[in-house]
This record gives C-alpha cells, sequence and structure tokens, in this order.
C-alpha cells in the first residue's frame, strides 16, 4: 500500500531531486541576479580622517571624540537618537507595552536590564547609560567609535556602562586587563563598519561568546565558504552591511515585533530597496526554470533549506537554569565545565546546556516576534514562551522559518503571576544577587528599579526564548534535503500545521483515487495483454 504514495512523491518531487528540465540554462536566474547585486563590492571614501585636525587635538573620554565628529557630521547624533540602536525599544510597539530590552521584554538569559545597566549597556552604543538618569537627549553620550573605528582595539569595559577603561584595569568577570583606547588613533581610523564592529556586541550578546544566537558568534568574524557562503572569506567574504543596509543610521533588520521588511521587493522592482532578504538579490524563483524548489518559496523561507543547522562552528547555549544558583564548594562560588569544553555550572548563573550542529525548530513566521511583557500575567503550570514568532499558514507574508528555540527555568512572582526581574550585578554589599547570592533581596531592589510590584514571594518556571535563524547560510550542496521534510517519520516539519505535505500527510481520498488509478492501470495491462495472447492464438489456428 505504501508504493504507490512513494511514486507519486518520486515523481512530484524529480525536479527537486535533481530532474530538471533538460532545456534550462546552467545557472538558475536568482543566482544570476544575486550575482550581479553583488557586482564590485570594493568600496571607495572620500576622506581621509587621519588628516582631519578636529581628530588631531587631545581627547580624554569618548564625549570629547563625538563632539569632533559632530562639527563635520551634524546630524549623525540625532539619526542615531531615532535608532533601536540607541533607545533598545522597538518604536513601533504600543505605549501601553513597550518592546526592547530599554522596556519591559524579557528573557532567558541574564534576564533583564533594569538594575543590571552597568553591565549590560557595555553594549550599548553610547556613553554612560548607568541607570534611569541616563539622558537619551545628550548628543555626545553617542558612542561613533564603537562601530566606525578600524583600528580593532578599542574596547568598552565589560562593566562600564558603555564606557571604556580610564585606566588600566583586569575585569574579574574574564580575567582580562582592558586599557585606555589611544583616542587620536581609534578616532582618525573611521571608515564604514566592518564585520567586527557589529560582532563585538552582536557575537557575544547575553554576557559572551555562542550565548545567544546559534548563527552568530566569534567564528563569524572570518568565517569560510563551508560556515557562510556569503560571508566566507574564500567566497563573496560580505561585510554585515552588505545586507543590512543602512539609511540615516536605521540598520535594516528586524526590530522585535517590527519586520525586517514589510514587502518582499527585488532590487529589480525597487533598487533602493534593503538587501535584508534573500528574495531581495535571489528573487522569489532563485532555482533553475522548472525545477521543484521553485514551488517552495511562497511557503517556505530559504533559511529552511539552505541552514540545515546552526553553531556548526562553535557550540551555543541551548538551555539556562537560574534555579540552581548559589551552590558554593567549601563556602566560595565555583564554576565547572561540560563536555565541549564551555561552562556547565557557575554559582553566579546556575546550570547551562550547550550544543553544536544543531537542527533548528520550524514555525509559520511573518517577520514579526511577539513576546510577554513583564506586566503580563502568565500560567505557571506550563513553560512560558517567554516570545514566539507570529505567522499562520494562510498568511501570504508567512513563511515556515527556522528558530533556534532557548530553554530556561527562572524566577516568577507565584502571587502576581509575573516573570520577576533580579538585580544581579553591583558592587561589594549591594543588594544584586552576586553580591549577596539572596534571591529576595535581588528581587526586591530589581523590580523597585523596574517600576514593577513585588509580592515577596517567588518560585523558578520552565521557559522558552527564540531566534529567527539566517546566518551560516551553508553550501548549496549541504542544503536540507527533500526527504527530511517529506517523511512521515522524525521529520523536521513534524510540527507544522496547515499545509499538506506529500510524503508526510496522508488523504484517504487522494489515496482511494491513487490506488483507484493503479488497479485500473493493472487491469487494463493485463486485460489488453489477456487480449493479445487470444488473438494471436486465433491467428495461428
Amino acid at each position: 500500500m505504501r508504493f504507490f504514495p512513494l511514486a507519486l512523491l518520486l515523481l512530484a518531487l524529480g525536479p527537486c531531486l535533481g530532474w530538471a528540465n533538460p532545456g534550462a540554462g546552467d545557472q538558475a536566474p536568482g543566482r544570476e541576479m544575486a550575482q550581479q547585486a553583488t557586482k564590485g563590492a570594493k568600496r571607495w571614501i572620500t576622506a581621509d580622517h587621519s588628516k582631519h585636525e578636529a581628530l588631531k587635538q587631545p581627547f580624554a573620554e569618548g564625549p570629547e571624540v563625538t563632539k569632533a565628529c559632530l562639527s563635520c557630521h551634524s546630524e549623525a547624533a540625532a539619526q542615531i537618537h531615532k535608532t533601536i540602536h540607541w533607545t533598545w525599544v522597538d518604536p513601533a510597539s504600543p505605549k501601553d507595552k513597550p518592546m526592547g530590552k530599554g522596556a519591559l521584554t524579557v528573557n532567558n538569559y541574564c534576564v533583564s536590564i533594569h538594575g543590571n545597566e552597568p553591565r549590560c549597556t557595555s553594549c550599548h552604543a553610547g556613553y554612560g547609560w548607568k541607570d534611569k538618569t541616563f539622558d537619551f537627549t545628550d548628543v555626545t553620550k553617542v558612542d561613533c567609535l564603537v562601530c566606525h573605528e578600524q583600528t580593532g582595539t578599542y574596547k568598552k569595559h565589560p562593566a562600564g556602562a558603555g564606557n571604556p577603561a580610564k585606566e588600566p584595569v583586569v575585569f574579574p568577570g574574564d580575567g582580562k586587563e582592558y586599557l585606555p583606547p589611544e583616542w587620536n588613533k581609534v578616532a582618525q581610523s573611521v571608515g564604514r563598519p566592518n564585520r567586527e564592529n557589529c560582532g563585538v556586541c552582536h557575537f557575544y550578546g547575553g554576557g559572551g561568546d555562542m550565548v545567544k544566537h546559534g548563527d552568530l558568534d566569534s567564528s563569524m568574524a572570518k568565517p569560510n565558504k563551508a560556515l557562510d557562503v556569503h560571508m566566507g572569506t574564500d567566497g563573496k567574504n560580505f561585510d554585515c552591511t552588505r545586507c543590512h543596509t543602512t539609511a540615516a543610521h536605521q540598520v535594516a533588520g528586524r526590530i522585535y515585533s517590527t519586520p525586517a521588511a514589510k514587502e518582499r521587493k527585488t532590487l529589480v522592482q525597487d533598487d533602493l530597496t534593503p538587501r535584508i532578504t534573500c528574495e531581495s538579490c535571489h528573487t522569489s524563483k532563485p532555482h533553475k526554470e522548472g525545477e521543484k524548489a521553485n514551488d517552495h518559496t511562497d511557503k517556505v523561507a530559504c533559511q529552511t533549506c539552505h541552514i540545515s543547522e546552526f553553531a556548526r562552528a562553535l557550540p551555543t547555549k541551548m538551555r539556562w537554569d537560574w534555579s540552581t544558583a548559589g551552590k558554593k564548594k567549601d563556602g566560595k562560588p565555583y564554576k565547572e565545565k561540560g563536555p565541549l569544553g564551555t561552562p556547565s555550572y557557575d554559582t553566579q548563573k546556575g546550570n547551562f546546556t550547550w550544543a553544536k550542529n544543531v537542527k533548528p525548530e520550524y514555525f509559520w513566521y511573518n517577520g514579526t516576534i511577539d513576546a510577554v511583557s513583564l506586566k503580563d500575567a502568565i500560567d505557571p503550570t506550563r513553560p512560558v514562551a517567554l516570545n514566539w514568532p507570529v505567522g499562520r499558514p494562510e498568511d501570504p507574508n508567512s513563511r515556515i522559518a527556522p528558530f533556534k528555540v532557548h530553554t530556561g527555568k527562572q524566577p516568577y512572582d507565584t502571587v502576581n503571576k509575573t516573570m520577576l526581574v533580579p538585580h544581579l550585578f553591583g558592587p561589594p554589599g549591594s543588594d544584586a544577587y552576586w553580591a549577596k547570592y539572596d534571591w529576595k533581596l535581588a528581587f526586591e531592589s530589581g523590580m523597585k528599579k523596574a517600576g514593577l510590584p513585588f509580592s515577596g514571594s517567588f518560585d523558578f518556571v520552565e521557559t522558552s526564548y527564540v531566534f529567527p535563524t539566517t546566518h551560516m547560510v551553508a553550501p548549496k550542496d549541504k542544503s536540507v534535503s527533500c526527504n527530511e521534510c517529506h517523511t512521515r517519520e522524525n521529520g523536521r516539519m513534524t510540527g507544522i500545521k496547515g499545509v499538506y505535505m506529500p510524503g508526510r500527510d496522508g488523504n484517504k481520498v487522494i489515496e482511494f483515487l491513487g490506488w483507484a488509478a493503479v488497479l485500473g492501470s493493472l487491469a487494463g495491462v493485463l486485460l489488453h495483454g489477456l487480449g493479445r495472447v487470444i488473438t494471436s492464438r486465433k491467428k495461428e489456428g
């Protein structure tokens, strides 16, 4: 009974398996379009900043450099002030439920910025965001250098609220020495952002390398083509800004509930469209004419087939259990490493699980991600999805897309039924958890700093948090094979509903008609053969 559906599947997927139209060209139109869009990647400049007198004056701190920058780039800071890199809040989110790290969203890594600003804002594109008194209107607080310096020597202090060290100092968290910048050298080096500029924050989100994004870590600073066909130094060697195009310092990309692109346009349709979607360069028909894969693009994201696994070079953190934090050995905090050489336990943070070569999970996705607010009531009797992809099968803008799903166990208020903010980072003697290892004090302090109530009663609840997987695009011979999805057992698309998939799904009517056709054809062949036998015998007689 299974042979006929399999035969139908093979016929349907034949082009996808390589049975393409023999008359088709040697190269898919989408690939030709992409090559044209990236032709002549070498960029030119019109200014040598080492010759600018404004950058030769003595500088003692970052804001002084910013003042010098603004003497020419007069509108730059005002532009930055309108971006997510400055506010850490999605400007499109509702005022009663602001989305973003600087607002009321919560994750299952370090949980929330509130009360922990000096540590968290070491990745802010500004200077001095140490608490709620930070002046977001001060143009001199914009850090131009973190995105534009090209020496690779400019470092912010990990707990300096966005400021570099003022004198040589060793940070206890990583044991590294941080030096004051050579202000004139870094200021005179400025240019277009490269992947190191972006990666200094985005590769190390969540407190360290490989932690948050399964498809973004230090291996992407100089990847080979096998790791990423676009950014590979032996391939196209793209910088981040090749796709994350920028206008008035607004960098193209998803911002929480705001999709990266509201329209799926190609550069042929609009030569000024951001190159943030695959279709921008590859079009909606990226494969050769006649190939079955082109029939998937209205329902399946390109990344679903072309990123079969993430964390292919370095392991990524997949789980964080805060409930086990606080254990000590001989009265002292301690750390342990697991089989991948990554932390498996830390007194400050609890238990971790890491993984490498991870298959993504798949969801319908229209480019929007919704999230739980610190004001939202949760149901602690089941795992709490702190954020989730928005999309549905009937939505023309939705595609089946790959995600990293990070799970955790973190604190919530058992009376108010809301997620809790722990004050984690602080000096000795403060109410920070890492100072006294007292959860109740940490919650009282953290929730007060967030301006939210705390009942005094807490427990820990299972949570999940998703990240879209869109980097680490593999070479085409490493794409997901058809039978990894079109199968009834342990397929990648097991959890995807709302669409009929040959090979995975059954339909009694179709199967009845199929078997009727098979049996009818067989009967016809037998009757034809019998007729030929009878006719030949009559002729012989």
